[in-house]
This record gives structure tokens, C-alpha cells and sequence, in this order.
């Protein structure tokens, strides 16, 4: 059950995700600087989201989540840093220079790019059904490099490609925060993000656009960065960050697709090869299982949960177990098998 929420969470990111790339296209035709673009679409996904916590608290919603702790700070700050500052940037440059149907599909790399340093660097587990579907999609996107591209285009796609790394990293680095509030983390990014990137636009010369334009990038940096992150967020809890990257992988094609529609731009033969391949790589990875008998160490943790098998305290009267609540908890040592993937109970070693 977590492992298709998860899964209908991740695709749900990548719509929405996917569809801003083109609309942000469409904002960048109207003359708006690039970086004070980046700064307006994560300011709107901030305040967005911040409105969105303050109504949560105001009704007495979402206390089963998790705060932050001060601990996860550090963690926090690089995320800022890497998918709020730096890959931003680097996107609405190469979007300037990029077809939005090249930029759309070029962001699978950002899936390769999470899975790599997933499995690579965090050490979690990659089969070979993950790694052949990662090859597919990296050949489409080296066919779609080849494409005929305006001036600029080159380093366009280089900067998309810088973009795509940054986004890795931050969802790598992210994964240890998906144990405490989704929303809380996704404003604190956005408002952090936005006003450091609006603030650099503005001293550097940019000028804000006329009101509907600021509007209309708040409205798909609300939806394309900040609703997206959340889901994200609750992803990462159930499948781990590879998996996720996986899903996430859907949101080229929904944006390639809609720039072709918005732009008119021509279907070509690479397009189309690409395209599939890129189909065929994301097609392995959802349908890929994992199962085998594993050990839980014991573990101490606070999270957003019920009692089900892996849940199995004690709480002080008053205390609704079968409800969503979070609380600092301990999980003793058990051996069990069932299918699963690199959830928050799941990240343990496996053999190569």
C-alpha cells in the first residue's frame, strides 16, 4: 500500500513539476531576467505554502507530522542551497537558449542524476532493472543533445544539465529530511530560496515585470515547486530517493508534450526515438520489485505514523494509535520478509 502511494505521489510531483517548465518558458518570452524568475517562482511556492501551514495550524490540521529539529538545519540549508539557489538558475538560463520540448526531456537526466548519487554515494539499493532503465533514459537524452538547436543551444543544454545535477543532489540531501513535515520543509526552502535569489536579481539590475506577469510565476512556482516538493517529500518516505527519482522521471515528457502544444514546436524523428527510449527506461523502473528477508536494527526516530507491523509501542493514555500521529519512538530489533523498498524502515545494506 505505501509503495503504490508513493508511487501515485512521485507521478503526481512529476505533473505538476513537469507542466511548469513550459508555462516558466512562456513567462521568460515576456522579457522577465532569468534569475529574477527563479526568485519569483520559488517566492510563490513559499508564501504559497506558507498560507497553506497557517490555515493547517488555524483549523487543527497536520499535527501528526513531525517539526524540525535543530539538527536538521545543516541539511536543510544545503538543500536551499542546491535546489533552491543554484538549479533554478541554471534552468531559466538554459530555457532561455533551449526549445522548452529539448529543455522538457533533457530534465530526465535529473532522475539519472538522483539515482546515481543514490546508489553511489548513499549506498542504497540499485538493481540491475533500475540501472538498464537509467541507461535508457540517459541514451535518449544523449540523442536529444544531438538535436538541431538555435545559437546558444550548447550551453543552454549544458546549463540544464548543471541544473538537473543540482536538483540530484538536493533531492538526495533532501531524503534526510522526508521524516518531518513535508510542508513545512518545502516553505522554508521556498521563502529562503526566493527572497536570497529575487533580492541578487534586483541588486544585479533586474526589474520587476508588471503585477499579472509576477502573479502568474507566483502561480506556477506554488504549484510546480512547491505542491510538486511536498509530494515529493511524502514519496521519498515510502520508496527512498532512487525509486522516487525513477517516478519523478515522468516530468519531461508531460512538459515536452505540453510545449509542442503551447509553442508549436516540430515533432521530429529523434524526438520521437528519444522519447521512447525515455518511455521504455521509466517503464522498467515502475515495474520493478524488490523482497527479500532483512533485519531492522534497532532504531529511534520521530515520524508521521500508524501502529502497523513495523509500529508496534506503547503510548500513555489518551493516545489514538490507529490515527496518524508523530512522537519520538523506538523500533526494536525484528527479521521478517515482505516486499519493500528504501522507506524510512528500510535502508539497510545489501550485497552486491
Amino acid at each position: 500500500m505505501k509503495q503504490s502511494s508513493g508511487a501515485v505521489l512521485a507521478i503526481l510531483s512529476a505533473l505538476l513539476f513537469g507542466a511548469s517548465t513550459p508555462f516558466a518558458k512562456l513567462v521568460l518570452g515576456r522579457g522577465v531576467n532569468a534569475w529574477l524568475l527563479a526568485g519569483l517562482l520559488y517566492l510563490g511556492s513559499g508564501c504559497g505554502l506558507a498560507l497553506v501551514y497557517a490555515l493547517r495550524r488555524a483549523i487543527g490540521r497536520g499535527e501528526g507530522e513531525a517539526s524540525l529539529a535543530r539538527s536538521d538545519m545543516p541539511w536543510l540549508a544545503l538543500v536551499i542551497l542546491c535546489g533552491g539557489g543554484i538549479a533554478p538558475v541554471l534552468l531559466m538560463a538554459g530555457l532561455a537558449t533551449t526549445p522548452a520540448s529539448t529543455a522538457s526531456l533533457l530534465l530526465n537526466l535529473e532522475g539519472l542524476a538522483t539515482l546515481a548519487i543514490a546508489w553511489l554515494v548513499f549506498r542504497e539499493n540499485v538493481d540491475h532493472r533500475l540501472l538498464v532503465g537509467a541507461a535508457a533514459i540517459l541514451g535518449g537524452a544523449v540523442l536529444l543533445s544531438w538535436r538541431g538547436a538555435p545559437a546558444g543551444g550548447g550551453l543552454g543544454m549544458l546549463a540544464i544539465a548543471g541544473a538537473c545535477l543540482a536538483w540530484g543532489i538536493d533531492n538526495n540531501l533532501t531524503r534526510k529530511l522526508s521524516s518531518a513535515d513535508p510542508v513545512q520543509i518545502a516553505m522554508l526552502k521556498g521563502l529562503a530560496a526566493g527572497t536570497v535569489n529575487l533580492v541578487l536579481a534586483l541588486t544585479l539590475g533586474a526589474s520587476l515585470p508588471a503585477i499579472p506577469v509576477v502573479a502568474g510565476a507566483a502561480l506556477i512556482g506554488f504549484l510546480g515547486y512547491g505542491v510538486s516538493l511536498v509530494m515529493f517529500v511524502l514519496a521519498l518516505r515510502h520508496l527512498g530517493t532512487a525509486r522516487s527519482g525513477a517516478y519523478f522521471s515522468t516530468a519531461p515528457f508531460i512538459g515536452a508534450l505540453l510545449a509542442v502544444a503551447m509553442f508549436g514546436e516540430t515533432v521530429t524523428v529523434p524526438f520521437v526515438i528519444a522519447g521512447i527510449l525515455m518511455a521504455i527506461g521509466l517503464w522498467l523502473h515502475l515495474t520493478e520489485s524488490h523482497g527479500h528477508e532483512h533485519a531492522h536494527e534497532p532504531l529511534e526516530h520521530d515520524h508521521r505514523h500508524v501502529h502497523d507491523s513495523h509500529h508496534q509501542h506503547q503510548h500513555s493514555p489518551g493516545v489514538v494509535s490507529d490515527k496518524p500521529h508523530s512522537h519520538w519512538h523506538r523500533h526494536e530489533r525484528m527479521t521478517h520478509l515482505h516486499a519493500h523498498f528504501p522507506d524510512l524502515h528500510h535502508r539497510h545494506r545489501h550485497d552486491l
